[in-house]
């Protein structure tokens, strides 16, 4: 038989991180044995869904490289076959109309309560419990699945090991409501059986389900799949992740700069672990990958960590494809560049070991691309506890002196002078100057960062200054 599994997000929102894990686990499992990997779209909440939602969850596997082989299977599209199911159960009395009002069910719920009881409902509408009752006038019926009386639902999880349920824990499930459409624990289960599952990797969120999913498939003549459920992933402090720990939206990872081979490995790593390895590729993961090796407890996100992975990334990553990919980064900075800017590849090769996003990146980059005396924007603008970056002026006041000015001015005339304007030259050149005066290396290389680009602090103050062209800089160095 051959090994299928799925993701099936509802199109109500953008493709959270856990969700993303979550299909990342299931597309190894189908790539490691040789099957399939579906995406169906979980759109039957008619009032929530979103084709924007829609678009971001596909854009999101593709970014991070979850290829899938079939879809997107939408189950709005597929009506017509739970209504063929429904008719079927409803025929046969596996399952039944129910017209108990929401009010009524309230009352029984509050009922059960005050008596000490599981909120449950009472099988009221039952064939054998209904008879002699005539259905409400006005009311539309919901149809309820015929849960079985006694018995228990036991499965060996692929992650939790053996869970069991007496169906005396259970009630009669709502199959399909008032005006029609099929609930999620109906809808899931024909379209696993019509899409062949043979297993079904989720959040441990769903566990509360399976044994009503488990009935059904029995009651539908089917071969349960095999069930695994994934922890939740925790924030660094043991609550429920959130903005607060940084981004949860998987297209958001990407607008912070950070790379889709980092959120892979980042993902693989949050509660499953191949002895000490923290760096692997795709390869390496979907080849290590057995769900029986993953926590049964939340695993905790750790946004420092997954910088620690994107630096690696970054300075493994082409300089090329990186070129290609910090424009945009830049234009939100304001910079747009253009034939005579300074070329990117350079000043990436020069920054990108130091960067831990492409957001990073692109704010190293501004030395090479700012309007010089134009103040330079903060690193991150909706921090208001951020202080602004210290002007150019300001900072030529600070390190721009009776005791080193003669000594800058000499050393712009002898940048003129050169022939042949390399790292080497330019470094020859500041090692002489700082011989002639006496003075110290900072004394004279930071004053000559400030005139050039405006900041006290870059690499190596050859490398910049051979990046930034002998014209620039020789007329930069002329303000001092």
């Amino acid at each position: 038989m051959t090994v299928r599994t799925r993701i099936a997000p509802s199109p109500t929102g953008f493709l959270h991180l856990g969700t993303a894990r979550t299909a990342l686990f299931s597309w190894a499992v189908a790539r490691k044995l040789g099957g399939q990997f579906v995406l169906r779209i979980e759109d039957t909440d008619l009032e929530r869904n979103q084709q924007a939602a829609v678009d971001a969850i596909i854009e999101s596997l593709q970014w991070l490289g979850i290829t899938y082989n079939e879809g997107p299977i939408f189950q709005t599209q597929r009506l017509a076959r739970y209504t063929e199911v429904l008719d079927a159960m409803l025929g046969d009395g596996r399952a039944y109309r129910c017209y108990a009002t929401q009010d009524e069910l309230t009352a029984l719920r509050e009922s059960q309560r005050e008596a000490g009881l599981k909120p449950r409902y009472d099988g009221r509408w039952r064939p054998e419990n209904a008879l002699g009752k005539t259905p409400p006038e006005g009311i539309k019926p919901v149809i309820r699945f015929r849960n079985p009386d006694t018995g228990d639902v036991v499965w060996q999880d692929l992650v939790k090991g053996e869970i069991c349920i007496s169906n005396t824990e259970l009630d009669d499930l709502v199959l399909a409501r008032q005006d029609g459409i099929p609930t999620y624990n109906f809808a899931v289960v024909v379209d696993d059986i019509d899409m062949r599952m043979t297993h079904v990797i989720r959040g441990d969120d769903h566990v509360n389900n399976t044994p009503r999913q488990i009935n059904l498939y029995r009651a539908l003549g089917a071969t349960v799949p095999h069930f695994g459920h994934v922890p939740m992933i925790l924030g660094s402090d043991g609550k429920k992740l959130s903005k607060r720990h940084g981004a949860v939206s998987v297209m958001q990872w990407q607008e912070d700069g950070f790379l889709p081979e980092t959120m892979l490995n980042g993902l693989a790593r949050l509660g499953w672990a191949h002895g000490d390895e923290e760096i692997f590729s795709a390869k390496q993961f979907i080849e290590w990958f057995d769900l029986g090796q993953v926590a049964g407890s939340p695993a905790q996100f750790d946004l420092a960590k997954f910088h620690f992975l994107n630096n690696h990334y970054l300075k493994q990553a082409e300089n090329a494809r990186l070129a290609r990919l910090l424009p945009p980064f830049l234009a939100r900075r304001g910079v747009q560049l253009n034939a005579a800017s300074v070329p990117l590849e350079p000043v990436i090769a020069l920054l990108k070991d130091r960067a831990n996003t492409l957001a990073d990146l692109a704010y190293a980059s501004l030395m090479f691309y700012w309007p010089l005396g134009t103040p330079l924007p903060k690193n991150k603008p909706e921090n208001e506890n951020e202080a602004e970056p210290p002007t150019r002026d300001a900072l030529k006041v600070l390190h721009i002196n009776a005791e080193n000015r003669a000594a800058i001015i000499a050393l712009r005339e002898a940048f003129a002078a050169l022939p042949a304007w390399t790292r080497e030259s330019i470094n020859a050149a500041i090692k002489a100057q700082v011989a002639a005066s006496g003075l110290k290396m900072p004394k004279l290389a930071i004053p000559v960062r400030v005139l050039v680009v405006g900041m006290a602090q870059t690499p190596s103050i050859d490398a910049v200054l051979e990046l930034l062209g002998q014209q620039r800089v020789v007329a930069a160095m002329a303000d001092a």
